[in-house]
Formats: C-alpha cells, sequence, structure tokens
C-alpha cells in the first residue's frame, strides 16, 4: 500500500481500478528556413489551420452542456486573438523559419510567462494556450485525432494520466470514469471544472504519480482531501468504503437543502454567495444552492497588456456571468494585480506584498482603469452588478477610485452606450488602515466585503505564501476577529451591507462566530455552500451571538478555538 496527496479538484470518494492514459506520441515539429518570399504562403497555410482547429474546437462545443461551453468557447477565442496572430507574424518575418516553428516559439513564450506565476490560477491558463498551439501545429501538419482510449471502456476505472485536456475530459466514457488523477492541473484547471460538471472526483497536482501506477491496480481516491491510495490494505479499504456511503448520505442531505434558505433555527437570514475566477465557472453555481457570485476575480482575464485596453473583450467577459446568474447579483472585483500574482507590465519589486498591487495599480495607470470601468458598465445592463475596489488602505483612495467610475460613466454616456444609473460600488477591507478607518470608507461605500486572506497576513505580518510563518496566519486570532467585527459593525452604523469573501467564509469552524458578529453575506467556494448553509440551519443567531462574544472575549487562539469548538460539539456539528 501506498499513500500520495494532491490538490482535492472535485469532490467524492470512489474506489476502482487505475487506467493508466498515456497521450499518443505527437510528431515531431520540423524545422526549416524560408525566404521572405515564402511568408505569404506560410501565412496562407496558418489561415487554413486556424480554421481548421477553429471548426474542432466548435465540433466539441456542440457536444457540451451550458455549464461546460465556456471552456471551449475561450480556446475559440484564442484561436481567433490578434495578438496571437500578430505575434507570430512577427516571429515569422523576424526568423525565417517555417509557421510551425514560429507557433510553437510563441506559445511557449506566452505560457512560459503564465507558467513563472505563483498564481495556480494564471499557471492553469499556460495549459489552455499549450492546448490550442498544439491543436493547430497538428492542423498544420494534417494529424487527424481519432477515437480515444478512454470513449471505450469495459470497466469501471479511476483514470491516472499526467493531464487530461477538455478534448479528454468530453471523450471519456463518463458512465465508466469514476475518478481522476493527474500529476499536473490544480482546483481551477479546465478539467477540474469539467469533472466537477461530470460530478467525477478528482485529484490533480501529484507530481510523479502517473509513473508509480500500473494499470489494473486498485486505488482508493477522496476528492474531497486530496489523498489517493495505491493497493489498498483491509483496514484502509473498508474506511473508504465507509466514507464512500457516508459522503453518499451527507449529498442527499445536502441536496434536499439545495433550495432551503441559509437561515437559522429563530429566523434569521444569510445570504450564500460563491467566488469564481473565471466566466465558465458562473454556470455550475446554482447547482450548490449558490445565491450568486460574492468575488468574480476580474484579474485572470488578463494575459499580457492588450488584454487590459481589451475593452469589448472585457465587456463580454463581464456580460456572459451576468447572463448566466439572471437576477441574482454578480460581485465583480476590479483587477488585483501585483503582490504573489504576477501581471504583465508590472515591475517586480523585492517586497511586492507590500508595493503596487491591486487598486493602487489602477489608479497609478487611470487611462487602463477606465478602460475596465466601461466595460463593466455597460455590461450592467445584463444583470444585478456591483463593482468592488481591491485593498483600499484609506478614503484618499476610495475618492480617487470613485472620481474615476463617474468619469467612465461621463465617457459612456456620450458614447451613448446604457449603463446600470443605479449600479453600486463598494470596497474590499484587507489591511488594518480600512478596517480601523471603517466608519470614514462607509460613508462613501454601497458595501464592504470583508477579504479575509489578506486581512489576516497585513494584521499578523505573515506572508501567506511563506511556509516558514504559515502558522501564524489564522483566522482565530483575536486581532482579526476584533478588526472583522468593527468592519462590520462601521458598516451597519451607515446602514450599507457587510460580506466576507475570504477563505474563511468557507471554513465550518468560523461559520458561528461570524454570524454572531452580524455578517449579512458570506462568499465562498461554491463547493462549501451545501455544508455552511447545513451549520446555519442547525444554529440560531442568538446562540451564535453568544458564542461571538465569547470568543471576542478570549486572549488568545487557543482560548477562541476551545471556545468553538464545544460550540461545534453542543450543535452537533
Amino acid at each position: 500500500m501506498r499513500s500520495f496527496c494532491g490538490i482535492p479538484a472535485s469532490e467524492g470518494i470512489v474506489i476502482a481500478k487505475a487506467l493508466v492514459y498515456a497521450e499518443k506520441t505527437k510528431p515531431e515539429i520540423p524545422q526549416y528556413g524560408i525566404t521572405e518570399a515564402q511568408i505569404p504562403s506560410e501565412w496562407e497555410r496558418l489561415q487554413k489551420a486556424l480554421a481548421k482547429a477553429a471548426g474542432e474546437v466548435k465540433e466539441l462545443h456542440e457536444q457540451v452542456n451550458k455549464e461546460q461551453a465556456g471552456i471551449f468557447e475561450a480556446h475559440l477565442l484564442m484561436l481567433e486573438d490578434a495578438d496571437f496572430h500578430d505575434q507570430i507574424k512577427d516571429r515569422l518575418h523576424s526568423d525565417l523559419h517555417n509557421i510551425e516553428r514560429a507557433v510553437m516559439e510563441v506559445a511557449a513564450e506566452l505560457s512560459g510567462k503564465l507558467q513563472d506565476s505563483p498564481d495556480p490560477v494564471f499557471r492553469e491558463r499556460a495549459a489552455d494556450i499549450n492546448d490550442v498551439s498544439r491543436r493547430t501545429i497538428d492542423c498544420l501538419l494534417g494529424v487527424e485525432h481519432g477515437i480515444s482510449s478512454l470513449a471505450a471502456l469495459d470497466e469501471d476505472v479511476i483514470v491516472v494520466a499526467r493531464e487530461l485536456m477538455p478534448s479528454d475530459m468530453l471523450a471519456m466514457d463518463k458512465s465508466r470514469v469514476k475518478g481522476i488523477a493527474t500529476d499536473q492541473g490544480s482546483s481551477t484547471c479546465h478539467a477540474a471544472i469539467l469533472a466537477r460538471s461530470f460530478n467525477i472526483p478528482a485529484v490533480m497536482g501529484l507530481s510523479d504519480f502517473f509513473t508509480k501506477v500500473t494499470g489494473g491496480e486498485l486505488l482508493a481516491l477522496n476528492g474531497s482531501s486530496g489523498n489517493i491510495v495505491i493497493n489498498p490494505d483491509k483496514h484502509t479499504l473498508a474506511q473508504y468504503k465507509t466514507e464512500e456511503k457516508q459522503q453518499h448520505k451527507n449529498s442527499k442531505q445536502r441536496a434536499a437543502l439545495r433550495e432551503l434558505p441559509a437561515q437559522t433555527t429563530d429566523g434569521h437570514r444569510i445570504i450564500l454567495k460563491a467566488n469564481i475566477g473565471f466566466p465558465e465557472e458562473a454556470e455550475n453555481l446554482r447547482q450548490y444552492g449558490a445565491e450568486g457570485i460574492g468575488l468574480y476575480r476580474s484579474e485572470f482575464l488578463f494575459t499580457d497588456i492588450q488584454s487590459m485596453e481589451d475593452e469589448e473583450a472585457q465587456y463580454h467577459a463581464y456580460s456572459r456571468v451576468l447572463r448566466t446568474m439572471g437576477k441574482l447579483p454578480v460581485t465583480i472585483r476590479t483587477m488585483d494585480a501585483g503582490g504573489d500574482k504576477v501581471q504583465p507590465g508590472i515591475i517586480v519589486e523585492k517586497n511586492p506584498l507590500l508595493g503596487l498591487r491591486a487598486i493602487r495599480v489602477s489608479l497609478g495607470s487611470p487611462g487602463l482603469f477606465k478602460v475596465q470601468l466601461r466595460a463593466l458598465l455597460r455590461a450592467s445592463v445584463h444583470g444585478t452588478l456591483r463593482i468592488m475596489f481591491p485593498l483600499i488602505s484609506g478614503i484618499e483612495e476610495l475618492d480617487r477610485a470613485l472620481t474615476l467610475l463617474d468619469e467612465a460613466r461621463c465617457e459612456c454616456t456620450a458614447k451613448g452606450q446604457p449603463f446600470d444609473t443605479a449600479i453600486t460600488a463598494g470596497v474590499m477591507i484587507e489591511v488594518p488602515s480600512a478596517a480601523i478607518t471603517a466608519d470614514i470608507l462607509a460613508e462613501k461605500s454601497d458595501f464592504f466585503s470583508i477579504g479575509t486572506n489578506d486581512l489576516i497576513q497585513y494584521s499578523l505580518a505573515a506572508d501567506r505564501g511563506n511556509e516558514k510563518v504559515s502558522y501564524l496566519g489564522e483566522a482565530l486570532h483575536p486581532a482579526v476577529l476584533r478588526l472583522i467585527k468593527q468592519s462590520i459593525d462601521a458598516a451597519h452604523a451607515q446602514g450599507i451591507t457587510a460580506c466576507l469573501c475570504g477563505e474563511v467564509a468557507g471554513d465550518p469552524e468560523m461559520t458561528g462566530i461570524l454570524i454572531g458578529m452580524g455578517l449579512d453575506e458570506l462568499s465562498m467556494i461554491a463547493s462549501s455552500v451545501p455544508r455552511i448553509k447545513e451549520i446555519i440551519r442547525k444554529t440560531s443567531l442568538h446562540s451564535a451571538q453568544a458564542l461571538a462574544a465569547a470568543a471576542l472575549s478570549k486572549r488568545s487562539i487557543a482560548g477562541v478555538r476551545e471556545t468553538v469548538q464545544a460550540w461545534m460539539a453542543e450543535h452537533g456539528i
């Protein structure tokens, strides 16, 4: 028996034999010189290949439902991207190599920049670029894509692969594929999104697991914890089977909660929303009972300066999410670049987390910021939009952001572009200065959203990406709890709502305290919504308020945790 741990990508527990899936060998990409006179013919070859690749992607698009279509729409946009084409053309002229080589080199540069990012979401976009460029090169070389070995299966399996592309996911026999384990990928990659859509448990980011498994070996996989075991012994196998039965029972119970409100036993209502990073993720939210989007991370739209300048592309992305959600509210955060997120056009700094990031980048480039604001305003006619400014540290920054929003409104009006005149704008409370002056910020904000990921690291001076000090990043720290409570009270004193959209929103250990502090909304990973709703419906507001008061009176993390755990045990949570 051998145990491994990766990234939980699609929840669920499954036991089945391993199917080791090795992508068929790709033909070698040729390299040879061309003359300037041959450039037009090479360029014509590319146009035909792009058209053929687009046709193949459209065929895949037609095979999927509305929830999955966005993945292939994103691939089509890449195939049609003018900047991508221009870079290939420039490379063709400068190097005078065949077009296959030019496509490969440009794609390698683009994906390399994204793969160097510390942010896993950006690294996953590199996989999309590789997928699209590989398809284009195959079309240039005349490679035909036959029937996948995943399409015809005669027994239940867990697919083990280095990486799975969206086309692999579509081709597989989903009645037989019971689980997925891959060396590459994360919870935000397209394969993970599709796995969740197909309700297939998945673990990703397993490094070299692919080389450790032999086809036919028995695997036990837990997509909720990220654990996977090869050839489990009798005890482990029995444990997984018990957990599998409990999982089915819990799933049925939580499915029954989907249409029920997140309401305490004494009638107090909490709004539960979901966080997303890509438009296609919006399609899946309703199955979890999410009541809107509390955080749409818009920065993941931007891979280069051209994408920041492309108002139309942004407009279409925002519009798509708003249309998908219908009347449910969508809160879109303006670009949160810099810090631990590598972004084009931003200078690498010695201390980026305390440097040029988030609203500071936007205010430093008002022209680019207004491109995003205009796109947001124009998209607002397609749903219920709320605009949110990240990392506001004081009233000066909020005033400047609101002034630029007013200018963007005037520019849309001058162009005859309609927008929702009642659109609301709020701030993220992410740094201690914002929490301490929350009463001042509330005077000019339509809502607060507390971003605990940053609030914790800035309050406790502990970089959340540094493993050596990660133990300090405790949401139950008395200082963090006091800053959250102060922000909520300031919002309510001014008559505006307070939401919390950090990771702790989906932490069952925090639910009672947050309700008791008076939060109006919680926004989290969509799959966490049923569990948090279940907790809310088991307690009363009065009990949660008593818990919050007791927690706020404690002097240490240990004291708070002991109080919380006793409360959870009392309520059967």
